[in-house]
């Protein structure tokens, strides 16, 4: 935020400012989403080899970023889902 008290370019984390883990969670989502809507944390934690817990924990820096995806958390049932639009 600025000064004044309004959103600034810099308060959205850019690339660089993403952890490994958030760029390779990132990554996942982008080759993902022109085919796939909806990624449950635990599948993602599978195929990145990390938790659950991690992918949860690392979404929201992802989400607040101003990428080219959409990702809203979307259900909790059986675990996170996340609704990811290109």
């Amino acid at each position: 935020m600025s000064a004044t008290g309004t959103p600034d370019a810099a308060s959205a984390p850019a690339v660089t400012d993403l952890t490994d883990k958030q760029l390779r969670i990132l990554g996942y989502l982008r080759d993902r989403a022109s085919d796939q809507t909806y990624f449950k944390s635990r599948l993602i934690a599978e195929e990145l080899g990390m938790s659950a817990k991690e992918v949860g924990a690392n979404m929201p820096a992802i989400r607040e970023a101003e990428f080219d995806l959409d990702i809203e958390k979307w259900g909790y049932s059986s675990g996170t889902t996340w609704m990811v639009t290109a």
